[in-house]
């Protein structure tokens, strides 16, 4: 019995090495802007490039947690880092927006349509109602 039980717990583990693997640049970029925080600051560094102090300016929070979060934001390929002597300066890569707003665009068009189609369904269900509305009264 405990080799059996060996068994399921190494497939659970390989299980779970697989799902980790397969992650993209793409679930990097969504998992990094699901953060209020890490949102906050793309904001800012689309404004200007920062340095990290610079960034942790308005959050109260510690500033390791905000190198936590700037570590998230350029594994995802979101900032760019550059090291000056002891500052560390960080600057907006838009292109992992646009390739993340190209794949949400797919969906929009596909549910623009949907919701277009329904409207019309909508607006001749109504107006079926109105004409027999007045069939009855009439």
């Amino acid at each position: 019995m405990g080799r059996r039980f060996d068994i399921s717990l190494s497939f659970r583990v390989i299980f779970n090495l697989m799902v980790e693997r397969s992650r993209d640049r793409l679930s990097d970029v969504f998992a990094a802007v699901a953060d209020p925080t890490r949102r906050a600051m793309l904001r800012m560094l689309a404004r200007n490039p920062a340095t990290i102090s610079d960034m942790a300016r308005p959050f109260s929070v510690s500033f390791n947690a905000v190198s936590k979060h700037v570590m998230v934001l350029e594994r995802a390929g979101l900032i760019e880092r550059q090291v000056r002597g002891r500052q560390h300066f960080c600057r907006l890569r838009p292109l992992p927006l646009r390739q993340a707003n190209a794949w949400l665009e797919q969906y929009r068009q596909f549910w623009e349509l949907r919701f277009d189609a329904l409207e019309s369904y909508v607006a001749v269900k109504a107006k079926e109602r109105r004409g027999q509305a007045h069939g009855k009264i009439r």
